[in-house]
């Protein structure tokens, strides 16, 4: 049984947003405008975080892209009354859409806040609606939606590997946001494979997990710039 995860490379990562652009295509996820923006409710599965460290003139900062974590002990799961978001047996945190009732506990619950409520009906301006990609559902509005780690193009792999007597281990299956990074800073794979690319940036002694004091044993990881470290 695989396991999947990330790694994510601050040393490489330019913060360019190639990522979200490529999520957003991917996924299905309808453009926020000014307004919608200015309420502070853009819909967006992966984002671009800032962080700024100490005061002047000692300042630090740090850009890189934030997704849902897919803890292995995700918190949003447990207070879910519907069970319309639940961890898989190959470690994906999903979400089922026509199941939420829209209470946004699970949003409430996510230490990382990638949990997100859509408040209004998906629309696209002209002509990009014939873009909208046919693996994937475009959720109703009144539901919580968040990154599922491209779970389609994982159907699509599975389906290939069984035509061809396969396994799964032998077919590529990587998220839109991974394809799509120019600088490579970005790694998904299978972590029960010691020797896959991810696993071993897991090790890595650059490796990091956000707020990993919280327990909630995230499988996708950041490793430091090589000229610092925490």
């Amino acid at each position: 049984m695989s396991r999947w995860g990330m790694a994510i490379d601050l040393d490489k990562c330019t913060a360019c947003g190639a990522c979200v652009s490529a999520c957003k295509q991917e996924n299905n996820v309808p453009p926020s405008d000014a307004a919608v923006t200015a309420m502070g409710r853009t819909l967006t599965w992966i984002q671009v975080v800032t962080d700024v460290e100490g005061t002047w003139p000692e300042v630090r900062q740090k850009q890189y892209p934030l997704l849902c974590l897919h803890c292995d002990n995700p918190p949003c799961i447990k207070v879910c009354p519907v069970s319309a978001t639940y961890i898989d047996d190959e470690g994906i945190v999903g979400q089922i859409y026509n199941r939420c009732i829209g209470c946004r506990y699970c949003t409430n619950a996510c230490p990382y806040s990638v949990k997100l409520f859509n408040w209004f009906d998906p629309k696209w301006p002209d002509g990009m609606d014939r873009r909208l990609n046919p693996d994937v559902s475009v959720r109703p509005r009144g539901v919580v939606e968040k990154c599922t780690f491209c779970h389609h193009r994982l159907q699509h792999a599975r389906e290939e590997t069984r035509a061809q007597g396969r396994s799964i281990q032998d077919v590529s299956y990587t998220p839109a946001c991974v394809e799509a990074c120019p600088a490579k800073a970005m790694t998904f794979g299978d972590l029960e494979d010691p020797k896959s690319d991810v696993t071993i940036a897991h090790e890595s002694p650059r490796a990091f997990k956000l707020l990993d004091d919280l327990g909630t044993e995230p499988k996708v990881v950041y490793l430091h710039a090589e000229e610092g470290g925490e």
